[in-house]
């Protein structure tokens, strides 16, 4: 039976607000947290965008839920190492109710340190290689790697959770559901179609778990909900690999203003009506996910959550 999550999101919201809504989304019913894992928003407009790993802490107190990352690039801007250290920190603060979200990474976000943005099949060798230093370093025991682009010296955890992390592995296109496949303990992905799942099955992903995310934007004025999510989140309807290689807020900004507000009306769910959020979310349910996140663009959170909890999780319950 596929659960239903709530998708936090650093790039418009600060700290304090992330805890309270994952608060508020355990009390409404969702079972389980998503967190993003942003340098910077996709745009200016978004405003925020915190150290994800400090957020897990405060979440470890705040909620009894799993939490996630959606995801965490462990590539360029955070070394596979430290990586490592952080995503076993979080699971022994939340008791094992952690699974390690990872990706290959968007310029945006790991660029910042002056490197040259690799093609993607680079960042996914570079993920892989990665993966396998991450693996490594949970079990406890020192670790030294010499690969084609990671160097790793005595480098041990000291603290590390009874059990290892999961890693899961996000993947859009075919050559990345397949390394998904052969290196993630489970499948991220968005889009609510099962050829994706399809292929990491086949790949080696065998029965292992697959998650998606979406965002939508409640409100009691459709038109008005449209205008929202058109403001804050254009960026979600840029084509191709288009988001994973604009290097800053302004140039994702200067692309967004190529996106009509009828296409995010076309593609992002806004409004009230309960059949169209259920609608969307069965979508997901139908290709066979087993995890659905959502995330509610805009600031009214406690009116999505409780439209939430009294009129779609029940209305997908039944």
């Amino acid at each position: 039976m596929t659960e239903f999550g709530y998708f936090l999101a650093c790039e418009e919201h600060g700290p304090g607000e992330l805890v309270e809504q994952a608060r508020m989304a355990e009390q409404a019913g969702f079972t389980a947290l998503w967190i993003s894992d942003h340098f910077h928003p996709w745009n200016d407009r978004q405003g925020q965008s915190p150290f994800v790993w400090s957020v897990i802490g405060a979440l470890s107190e705040a909620v009894s839920l799993p939490v996630q990352t959606a995801v965490t690039c462990p590539t360029v801007r955070l070394h596979p190492v430290l990586a490592a250290q952080a995503a076993a920190t979080s699971a022994v603060l939340l008791d094992g109710r952690f699974r390690l979200g990872v990706g290959s990474g968007e310029a945006l976000n790991e660029s910042i340190l002056g490197g040259a943005w690799p093609e993607a099949t680079v960042r996914l060798e570079m993920l892989e290689e990665a993966v396998g230093i991450i693996r490594r370093l949970f079990t406890g025991e020192q670790v030294s790697h010499h690969g084609r682009y990671y160097t790793v010296r005595n480098a041990r955890l000291y603290t590390v959770p009874e059990e290892p992390v999961p890693i899961d592995v996000s993947a859009f296109g075919p050559q990345a559901a397949e390394v998904a496949g052969r290196i993630g303990d489970g499948f991220i992905t968005m889009e609510p179609d099962p050829e994706p799942i399809e292929r990491f099955r086949r790949s080696g992903g065998g029965a292992k778990p697959v998650a998606a995310g979406l965002k939508v934007c409640w409100g009691p004025d459709r038109d008005e909900a449209v205008r929202t999510a058109h403001r804050l989140w254009p960026n979600e309807q840029l084509p191709g690999e288009l988001p994973q290689i604009l290097p800053t807020p302004q140039h994702m900004d200067q692309a967004s203003q190529l996106v009509a507000p009828d296409r995010v009306a076309e593609n992002v769910t806004c409004g009230g009506d309960v059949d169209a959020h259920a609608s969307t979310l069965r979508a997901y349910v139908d290709a066979g996910f087993d995890t659905v996140y959502v995330n509610q663009i805009g600031p009214d959170q406690q009116g999505f959550f409780d439209f939430y909890r009294t009129k779609v999780l029940p209305e997908l319950a039944g």
